[in-house]
């Protein structure tokens, strides 16, 4: 009985959903999105259909982003920057692929994009019942977490089996209320195909992201490749290019403001049900801790490098990837401060409170739940400052001592019981963590990294007393030795800046490691009891305030009963809207296309306004082929559109009322960065790549003719 009133409930919570305009939907809702009145003209089943081929089918998750199928021997079709990791790896001082582009003219010619994997969806189930069974009667919520990550864990071993390339997760919808299951097939061979140059695959760079009038031909094309018998293994010459079901067709009629315009891809996070305590802790200490530490990290990288390209190849990727995430929360922090969010959240949850008040049941059941959640909070901001400086050490503390820590916490994992191992965690991760091990080591680069862990250790000796970490006192207390001689002596003496060497260590045991004296070793050691503990009280926090939020949200289903929908959480989702431009300011309106003219006005010969001399003669030739608008009377670069997005969706494809590919998506709006948190229909709006300009560039400017072919587009 219980189920079935669950299932009722979870429909009716849909079916409320369904009126609203904004939301990231499932794959499963979209057919109760009344999308014919808004323009479609295609079937929803041709976009969704679990029982025979749909344009979702063309759609993969790739390098932290979204890419799509273009072509039947498997070309895909993503961003630039999606594609920046793997251009930044395979570049050096010579070739230099980030600044020069890369073009392979033969299948032969395609080069390794190293670490790279392509995850297509074959399969979804709604779990929701048999996750929830197993944790009938327990009350406790980290008693109840862990059950559900055991039946979970349970549920995706018994798919995946010995099969490497297969792929099972079960997702949180609702913060608990629903479990999805989602089956992917992985590929581990993917290939770079062609990149524009970075004048015009980052053109504008960091001035122009996240900002609108936008002129940059943010896009790359890869290839999937798999054994001949179809599995997804890694790279081998004996690979034969993936032939996917689905692939994406050009769009035959030009894109005109007004059109409807759809986005299949994978979002990542998005956090719009949260508390105003969760507003209070990004705005106040969260957000302004990583654009501080950012824009550090990003300083001294330029300090290191400058006039030293090889440095500036190695921490490309690196500095790109912080500099993104450095501007996204500066334009959340601010977007929440013009629009006074936090009291717009804390107006909201007093009259939730007076709802709940006002009936003795009510009051029973949810009246003391936004208290409870902020006294949760308290579990991590006792020790917020101490915890800040260690998550350096994971990651932005140098890669030798990260992959250090990381090696070693593996091993002692790998050492437990299997019953007390962190959740996910067997020997399929170990296996694919050693795989991945060399792709670690993609920014390394000894000056910078050395410069990285001196700055992390003096942060960590600058903290507060109450907040010290001690296991570092062996470094830090020591009157013999400074932080720099101490590094550049674990620099000089350790191996692990080889990652094959590396490698090795994951055949040890926690003693031969320790019994190694290797300094970054001996280091992750003492630092191993600290990590532990932030860890169990990770757990615990999320545990607890997971639970209450599960109630929250039943709470405003009972009060609201409508406009609520499923956060983003990586996994795929379809959102739909039309072209349209925006005023961004009073008396300021934005068109919403920008043309190659707009290129050319730009171009000032300097990165990162540096247009290819090529590209500013095709414009000043007039010389656009047939991808000239026929409104405009020039080639279209970008486009603004009223979809609902956020990060991982970077590379989904956009598509037409008729399912035709006319767009990539790239980017938001700055105006609208706080879009994570609320949906803004007057403001929000996604950037994307008109697909005419990724044709003009392929045609005229690259002159790469056999692409164009073999996605069948005349020119």
């Amino acid at each position: 009985m219980k189920k079935r009133v669950l299932t009722v409930l979870l429909m009716v919570f849909m079916a409320f959903a369904m009126q609203a305009q904004e939301g990231m939907w499932l794959l499963t809702q979209i057919g109760q999105l009344d999308l014919k009145k808004k323009g479609l003209q295609i079937q929803t089943t041709d976009i969704y259909n679990p029982d025979k081929p749909a344009l979702y089918n063309a759609v993969v998750q790739l390098g932290g982003g979204t890419a799509s199928f273009v072509s039947p021997d498997g070309l895909l079709l993503t961003n630039h920057h999606v594609a920046f990791t793997a251009l930044q790896r395979t570049s050096d001082v010579k070739s230099d692929y980030l600044t020069n582009g890369f073009m392979a003219k033969t299948k032969a010619e395609e080069i390794q994009a190293p670490g790279y994997r392509a995850r297509l969806l074959t399969g979804m189930k709604d779990v929701t019942s048999e996750v929830l069974d197993a944790v009938k009667g327990i009350s406790d919520a980290a008693d109840r977490q862990k059950k559900i990550n055991e039946k979970i864990a349970s549920m995706t071993e018994s798919i995946r089996g010995n099969k490497e390339d297969v792929e099972a997760v079960v997702s949180e919808m609702f913060s608990g209320r629903q479990y999805i299951l989602f089956q992917y097939k992985v590929f581990k061979d993917v290939r770079i195909v062609y990149a524009p140059p970075m004048s015009i695959g980052n053109y504008g760079g960091e001035t122009d992201n996240w900002m609108w009038p936008r002129h940059t031909g943010d896009f790359s094309f890869m290839r999937v490749y798999m054994a001949p018998d179809g599995s997804g293994r890694e790279y081998n010459a004996e690979n034969v290019p993936y032939h996917p079901k689905v692939w994406l067709k050009l769009a035959k009629e030009p894109l005109r403001d007004g059109d409807f315009t759809f986005i299949l891809g994978f979002p990542g996070f998005t956090t719009r049900y949260r508390s105003s305590t969760s507003v209070q802790w990004n705005q106040d200490y969260n957000y302004p801790f990583v654009i501080r530490n950012f824009q550090e990290i990003i300083d001294l990288m330029d300090q290191m490098t400058k006039n030293d390209h090889e440095g500036e190849i190695k921490v490309a990727s690196l500095k790109k990837g912080l500099a993104n995430t450095m501007k996204n929360y500066e334009g959340k922090e601010d977007g929440m401060k013009k629009t006074n969010f936090l009291e717009y959240k804390l107006g909201f949850e007093k009259e939730f409170q007076q709802w709940a008040d006002a009936d003795p049941a009510r009051k029973a059941k949810y009246g003391d739940l936004l208290a409870k959640e902020k006294d949760q909070y308290k579990l991590i901001a006792s020790t917020r400052e101490r915890d800040n400086v260690a998550s350096l050490f994971q990651g932005l503390g140098g890669t030798q001592l990260s992959i250090a820590q990381a090696i070693y916490g593996m091993v002692r994992e790998m050492e437990k019981p299997e019953s007390e191992r962190q959740p996910g965690f067997d020997k399929r991760s170990f296996t694919d963590f050693a795989e991945g091990l060399p792709e670690a080591y993609g920014n390394y680069y000894e000056p910078v990294d050395k410069a990285l862990t001196v700055r992390a250790l003096n942060m960590a000796a600058a903290l507060p007393a109450d907040q010290k970490i001690h296991q570092l006192d062996y470094i830090l207390a020591d009157k013999n030795r400074t932080v720099e001689q101490f590094v550049d002596e674990a620099f000089r003496t350790s191996k692990l800046n080889d990652p094959a060497y590396a490698k090795t260590l994951l055949d040890m045991s926690s003693a031969q490691l320790e019994a190694l004296n290797d300094p970054f070793i001996t280091l992750a050691v003492h630092l191993y009891p600290l990590n532990q503990e932030i860890q169990k009280t990770g757990e615990l926090f999320s545990a607890n305030v997971t639970d209450i939020r599960r109630q929250y949200l039943e709470a405003l289903y009972e009060w609201k009963g409508t406009g609520l929908y499923p956060d983003a959480n990586g996994t795929m989702r379809f959102t739909s809207g039309v072209v349209k431009g925006y005023f961004p300011a009073d008396a300021v309106w934005y068109f919403p296309f920008t043309t190659l003219a707009g290129v050319v006005e730009k171009d000032k010969g300097i990165e990162p306004f540096d247009a290819p001399k090529d590209l500013v003669s095709l414009y000043g030739k007039k010389d656009f082929g047939k991808w000239a608008d026929p409104v405009l009377k020039d080639v279209p670069v970008a486009f603004l559109h009223q979809c609902d997005i956020t990060g991982g969706n970077s590379g989904s494809p956009v598509m037409n009322a008729r399912g035709e590919l006319v767009g990539l998506v790239f980017d938001g709006n700055y105006e609208a960065m706080i879009s994570d948190w609320k949906y803004d229909l007057a403001l929000q709006r996604v950037i994307s790549v008109d697909a005419r300009y990724i044709m003009f560039i392929l045609d005229k400017f690259s002159h790469a003719d056999y692409l164009l072919d073999e996605m069948g587009v005349s020119h």
